[in-house]
């Protein structure tokens, strides 16, 4: 597979290039098949360096899908110019998508309440940003499980 030449940086949740997906909770030397930090499949994170951009960049892009999905099981955006207003005073760079933005400005808001990020609480009477955060979360890794096992188990015969 040739090389597709460079992508523009990945942003970190504080702002700035990163070259990789993690996070800095790495799960996979414990054993775990997905990291509970960046959701990477653990083959992924050891030969992340080794993959071409274009390769790494469909890594990225099922992170942001699975993200995005995750985030709607909890979230409801309900001002969108409230929730970019959050995220600038936050110092949350832009996102591609609005729930990726939602994501990242929770968890640096995580103490406000919901309705002062545009968001509100989907099916539950979780109100709290931290456990509204932490469900989505959960989901996230969840999500990231079954697109492992779905793509790599051999079934049993």
């Amino acid at each position: 597979m040739p090389d597709d030449g460079p992508l523009p940086p990945a942003r970190s949740a504080v702002g700035g290039a990163r070259r990789t997906p993690c996070v800095g909770v790495c799960s996979t030397t414990y054993g775990d098949l997905v990291c509970r930090g960046c959701k990477r499949f653990a083959h992924e994170i050891v030969a992340w360096n080794g993959y071409r951009n274009c390769q790494q960049e469909l890594i990225r892009e099922r992170l942001r899908r699975l993200l995005a999905q995750s985030v709607l099981v909890h979230v409801r955006i309900v001002d969108s110019a409230r929730l970019r207003s959050a995220a600038r005073r936050a110092g949350v760079e832009e996102q591609a998508t609005l729930e990726e933005l939602a994501f990242q400005t929770m968890r640096r808001r995580r103490l406000l309440p919901l309705p002062s990020l545009g968001l509100a609480a989907v099916g539950s009477n979780r109100l709290e940003t931290a456990a509204v955060l932490a469900a989505i979360d959960r989901e996230f890794y969840l999500r990231s499980q079954a697109h492992y096992e779905a793509s790599f188990r051999i079934p049993a015969t």
